[in-house]
């Protein structure tokens, strides 16, 4: 039976807004960590089947398939073809599905599967603004949408509330968990656990959102985004810039090209569940992965679940049992930034350089996407004794 295996997975730091990666054009930014991932390897670049990237916001510098202009950008052979998926924020963590189901059938035997989103350059609903300006309609304008959702308001900064009220999760337990996510990314990068995953670009050698000095106090005091409402820039992610990208490989490419695998890919999952409420969509496809898996949560050792907004996870936890003490243990989105469609490659990277640093061998990504979908993916790291 074939497999699809991770052989590297590198990121860049993630920049904070108008911070230091913010002037890298997002080709750059994204042919950066493709470039490392093929030095990293040693692999022939002109090996590589196809590249699959993430990107949400597919407007202006990150349009025309950033996928094709970042592999160029790079310098790296006119002749490996790519393309650009859009599935919201999961958008690389469903590229790194595309690369590894692709491998699985045989159709590829070396893909790149990552994502880059430079929001500082080309803001969150860039694509959606730009356009409806231009009097090009809305996306949820049409008859059959009006008919079924009305003309509410549907927007992440609802969701994230509708959740802390469906879940009763109170201000104050939000403000814990994202003090929580700061002192654990502070932590990791005191103790080196993300060198071996991050790529520094130019000055820019650590993430750059985290706060060493982070206060609960300090958080209690910010106003809610909504009159009445729990959530708080801090109970938010934060606007980033970054990208991210790792190699998938079959066992037969691997020996070929003195590839190590590092993991494989365990389980594939998807859901979809409220479009309003939004933000709800990892719980289900996260008992989606553990039913196709045969596995338990409590033989899950490590969770990566995205950060989008604190309800997002602590909800999540509270559905499935999972153990917060596993889960986005080197902190997460509310401290680290979510890059939009570099994330998911992101998680992922940080969670096989994880499962490799403490010796766990199963873990779960999951995340949150507009339209109330959402990926989850179960890895299982290689053994050195394999």
């Amino acid at each position: 039976m074939r497999e699809a295996y991770i052989v590297d997975a590198v990121r860049t730091p993630v920049g904070r807004r108008e911070g230091g990666l913010s002037t890298v054009h997002p080709a750059d930014l994204g042919g950066h960590v493709l470039k490392t991932l093929v030095e990293r390897t040693g692999i022939n670049p002109s090996k590589v089947d196809d590249v699959i990237f993430g990107c949400v916001d597919q407007v202006g510098a990150q349009t025309m398939n950033i996928a094709r202009t970042a592999w160029l950008s790079a310098g790296l052979p006119e002749e490996v073809p790519g393309t650009t998926v859009d599935r919201q924020c999961g958008s690389s963590q469903q590229a790194a599905h595309f690369a590894a189901q692709g491998v699985l059938a045989g159709a590829y035997e070396v893909a790149i599967a990552g994502g880059v989103e430079n929001m500082s350059m080309v803001p969150i609903g860039s694509g959606f603004t730009a356009g409806y300006r231009a009097g090009y309609g809305h996306p949820m304008g049409g008859e059959g949408w009006r008919e079924r959702y009305g003309d509410q308001e549907v927007t992440q900064f609802r969701g994230a509330e509708m959740m802390a009220e469906k879940w009763s999760i109170s201000r104050e337990e939000l403000d814990r968990f994202a003090f929580s996510s700061h002192t654990r990314a502070a932590r990791a990068w005191e103790e080196g656990r993300f060198d071996r995953e991050v790529v520094p670009h130019g000055d820019v050698r650590r993430d750059e959102g985290f706060r060493p000095d982070v206060s609960l106090e300090r958080m209690a005091s910010l106003r809610t985004l909504a009159e009445g409402g729990r959530i708080t820039a801090a109970t938010s992610s934060q606007i980033s810039d970054g990208a991210a990208a790792m190699m998938i490989a079959s066992a037969q490419a691997a020996e070929r090209y003195g590839l190590t695998p590092r993991a494989r890919f365990h389980t594939f999952a998807l859901a979809g569940a409220d479009p309003v409420m939004m933000l709800s969509g990892p719980i289900p496809a996260t008992f989606n992965a553990l039913a196709r898996s045969g596995l338990g949560i409590d033989e899950i050792d490590l969770f990566e679940v995205n950060e989008a907004f604190a309800p997002v996870v602590l909800a999540w936890a509270k559905e499935t049992g999972a153990s917060l003490e596993r889960t986005n243990v080197n902190g997460g989105a509310i401290a680290l930034g979510h890059p939009l469609g570099a994330s998911g490659a992101k998680l992922m990277t940080t969670l096989l350089h994880e499962l490799e640093r403490t010796g766990g061998r199963f873990g779960l990504q999951s995340m949150c996407e507009g339209g109330g979908t959402a990926n989850a993916t179960i890895i299982e790291r290689i053994f050195s004794s394999h």
